[in-house]
């Protein structure tokens, strides 16, 4: 009887058993779990005023047919500084300037263009009827630079379209300038 008793325990042994196996039940069923309305809270309607109506004034006896009436057109002014006429075209290289060989062209070049620095890598990898060009960093039209060649005495930057980003010229030992077609300076140096 006495090995009954050890495999069957007491009444307050049991009672706290089912005690401890309550608790138990009671945490996993906490209110922790249950789903959190994370809706924000309805908005306030804005103040919403009164619309009145008015009638226009009649046309102005000049009529639509009186250029004076109208300011210019845009881009048919040419002395108003404002408007533009299209890309400016970068200026032709100095007539004294030395001619550009694409030997001397191909490799790493720092480039200060409009006043921000970057570097650009010239190879001998033909794009199209180019070659390939990539740059590191540059700001402006500088950042679009994707082809180049030699067009004589002037180095000829091009976008992957092939449109003409920049023209530069030698104007000194491993220096060139130019600009580019929006008109911002852009010079290469090593």
């Amino acid at each position: 009887m006495a090995s009954e008793m050890a495999l069957f325990p007491t009444i307050p042994t049991r009672g706290l058993l089912i005690a401890c196996a309550a608790l138990a039940i009671a945490g996993c069923s906490t209110s922790r779990f249950d789903t959190v309305d994370t809706r924000p809270a309805p908005l306030t309607p804005a103040p919403s005023g009164t619309v009145t109506s008015n009638q226009l004034p009649p046309p102005s006896p000049a009529g639509p047919t009186d250029p004076s009436a109208f300011p210019p057109a845009p881009g048919t002014s040419t002395t108003d500084p404002q408007v533009a006429a299209g890309p400016a075209v970068p200026p032709a290289a100095p007539a004294n300037a030395p001619d550009v060989t694409k030997e001397a062209m191909v490799g790493a070049w720092k480039v200060n263009a409009g006043g921000g620095g970057c570097q650009m890598m010239l190879s001998l990898t033909k794009q199209a009827s180019d070659f390939r060009a990539a740059s590191l960093r540059c700001p402006g039209d500088a950042a679009n630079v994707a082809a180049w060649n030699v067009a004589g005495k002037q180095v000829v930057l091009k976008d992957n379209t092939g449109n003409v980003v920049a023209r530069l010229y030698s104007s000194g030992a491993e220096k060139y300038d130019g600009q580019t077609a929006g008109g911002t300076p852009i010079s290469f140096s090593r």
